[in-house]
């Protein structure tokens, strides 16, 4: 294979087509040079993504590509027939990895030849007419495509187009693409419309496939592929899998009015819809795709940002049914999340999906990877109570070196990978800065280039320092979110008031025609807040949670010896503190509150009494709360762990 490379793309996940009906785009060559992220994300690239190939190599998902390519004797390795996806979303994450180390000038070397080996696999692996899933290769199932709710392999292509548009951007390289297209062009044979003389008129139960081939449209502008996409999301919901809700086929995508069943395979599917709106303009799935997120947003996403409230089925549930212990919220549905808010972002310039996105990225998302870089959680629960039994497996509530279903630590691994790109955004008018992380961002204004550094050492300190490095003599706009915990800020520039900054729709808009080198700093209130739930949310009631800036803090055993957490106390009446601990955690800031450990009635055969008087005296031993952040849990001990804590 042709190993001709050229330099690495500034384009990363999304590249809106030229006709996008975007408000805004992604910014150009954006780049995360120190502070919270870039510490995050050297641990993704120095651990997590290098230790990759050798967690596939002992999972057998590279032996079954060997299988299918005719290299390797046995059998199929793995319990599951989406195998293969793990290796694709590596390859988009190393290939994410590859292009910002060659930016930076670090060696490549051996990220690239491991690279080069696992798409030489996947290569040689695919069949001679396109089609490309190990599972059914090595004659497990029924054959090519007879099982399209549960075989996903529909979804295991989609992640092997995102990886090869990855690997295209990233490297110049066509290999991967080239495996890509003739899988793509494959399934256009097999899927279709009836009357359009193709045999199957149908989807695949796990969605993916849909915004992998509207990346695959834009990467290639083969149309084609855009159109197949759309057929794909129009098939939902018309009866092809039993109008189940768990495969997304109860009701027609624009006909909905919630998100519904399987968390991470509603998300993928709306993040199409996005997608689709995007480049076709269609205004019914514009509209489906604003009314489900907001749906998702006000009744059924925790406060951590993570979604799926059933264990079983990996499922929604219904409005405000968000319980702690039994929370599901799967690191993929998190990762899901955040992959169709920035789309809603892009498309429709909106403040409150950059509100979602930094929630739970800074929350629901980054706790499924451990501070070290070598475990991690498949679900992200919001308790661990007192006596815990951890049955393994991927359901536990303890950080486990792999999963047999590891669908969630490449997948960290390629959001890690790709962060800078959704961070900041252009419209053509100006540059928007989405989120806060120390690094430089380039926009447009009236066609010549905005280049602004950003400064800061978020989420611990709420300052954040903009400069502008390139500006035209003309008037264009920075606007700088305000999140929407934000109680109050200051805007300050050579450290006067800004005048004439206006705020719309969470957008704090600064007009003027800069100077290179001229500086706004926008300090953020990080004072920490006590935070109450919706009434409707039942596991919560009587609780508050604890809140600092984006992040949202939990009590873990280990800071509170001498008993667990079930019979814990807030007092809410005694102001919080913030104590910086750069000893504990990889460094976090603590935020201190007052509590006792209430009196517990002794145990006897029957856990219910009559009430107690409403005014009979608070009782329990005085206790002083020391409260993590979330993302940091689970990282020491095997102890209790609790968000939401009660007041009484």
């Amino acid at each position: 294979m042709s190993r001709t490379s050229s330099a690495p793309s500034t384009v990363g996940p999304i590249r809106l087509g030229p006709q996008a009906r975007a408000a805004l785009r992604p910014c150009v060559a954006p780049t995360v040079t120190a502070g919270f992220w870039y510490d995050r994300r050297e641990v993704n690239a120095r651990v997590g993504i290098p230790q990759g190939p050798g967690l596939l190599e002992s999972a057998g998902n590279l032996h079954n590509l060997r299988l299918a390519a005719g290299a390797a004797e046995g059998t199929f390795r793995g319990d599951y027939p989406f195998q293969d996806t793990d290796v694709y979303k590596w390859l988009e994450a190393a290939s994410w990895q590859l292009a910002q180390d060659a930016v930076a000038g670090r060696d490549t070397t051996a990220l690239s030849a491991e690279v080069d080996r696992i798409v030489d696999l996947v290569a040689a692996a695919q069949d001679a007419d396109g089609y490309l899933n190990t599972w059914f290769q090595s004659g497990r199932g029924e054959g090519r495509f007879s099982d399209l709710r549960w075989g996903h392999e529909l979804y295991c292509a989609g992640h092997l187009f995102q990886a090869a548009v990855a690997h295209h951007r990233a490297t110049g390289r066509t290999e991967l693409l080239e495996v890509a297209r003739r899988f793509a062009d494959h399934i256009d044979t097999v899927f279709g419309p009836s009357g359009s003389g193709r045999p199957l008129d149908t989807f695949d139960a796990h969605p993916e496939v849909e915004t992998a081939l509207v990346e695959l449209y834009r990467e290639t502008g083969e149309r084609r592929y855009l159109e197949l996409a759309g057929y794909f999301v129009d098939r939902h919901g018309r009866g092809a899998h039993g109008h189940e809700v768990y495969c997304q086929d109860r009701v027609p995508l624009r006909d909905a009015e919630s998100v519904e069943g399987h968390a991470v395979r509603q998300l993928y599917l709306l993040a199409a819809a996005a997608d689709l709106a995007t480049e076709t303009g269609e205004q019914a799935l514009a509209d489906a795709s604003a009314r489900l997120w907001h749906a998702m947003a006000a009744t059924k996403t925790h406060i951590t940002g993570g979604v799926g409230a059933h264990h079983d089925k990996e499922d929604f549930g219904d409005p405000f049914e968000l319980p702690n212990e039994r929370a599901y919220c799967e690191t993929c549905a998190a990762i899901a999340s955040v992959q169709f808010s920035w789309r809603m972002a892009l498309l429709t310039g909106q403040a409150r999906y950059s509100d979602l996105i930094e929630r739970t990225l800074f929350n629901g998302f980054l706790a499924g990877m451990s501070l070290d870089g070598h475990s991690w959680l498949y679900v992200n629960p919001l308790q661990v109570r007192d006596g815990y039994l951890d049955g393994g497996g991927d359901q536990s509530s303890r950080r486990t070196r792999w999963f047999r279903c590891a669908c969630c630590p490449p997948n960290v691994m390629r959001l890690l990978a790709g962060l800078e790109h959704y961070l900041a955004s252009t419209d053509g008018d100006g540059l928007q800065i989405h989120q806060y992380a120390t690094g430089r961002f380039q926009g447009e204004a009236a066609g010549s280039p905005v280049t602004v550094s950003v400064n800061t050492n978020y989420p611990w300190d709420g300052r954040i320092t903009v400069r502008a490095e390139q500006t035209p003599d003309t008037e264009w706009t920075l606007s700088l979110r305000i999140p929407h915990w934000a109680s109050d800020y200051t805007l300050t520039l050579a450290g006067e008031p800004v005048g004439g900054a206006v705020v719309d729709d969470g957008w704090l808009r600064i007009a003027r025609t800069w100077t290179s080198g001229d500086e706004i700093v926008l300090d953020l209130d990080l004072a920490p807040r006590l935070v109450v739930a919706d009434p409707r949310v039942d596991a919560v009631r009587g609780c508050v949670a604890v809140e600092r800036g984006p992040l949202v803090y939990c009590l873990e055993q280990a800071d509170h010896p001498g008993g667990g957490l079930d019979d814990v106390v807030i007092d809410t009446t005694v102001p919080l503190l913030v104590k910086e601990r750069p000893d504990l955690l990889s460094g976090v800031t603590t935020v201190i509150a007052a509590g006792r450990r209430r009196a517990l009635p002794e145990t006897g055969w029957w856990p219910y009494q009559a009430q107690a008087p409403s005014d009979s005296p608070r009782q329990g031993r005085p206790l002083e709360l020391t409260a993590v952040p979330y993302y940091a849990w689970a990282n020491r001990s095997t102890g209790s762990m609790r968000v939401w804590l009660p007041t009484d």
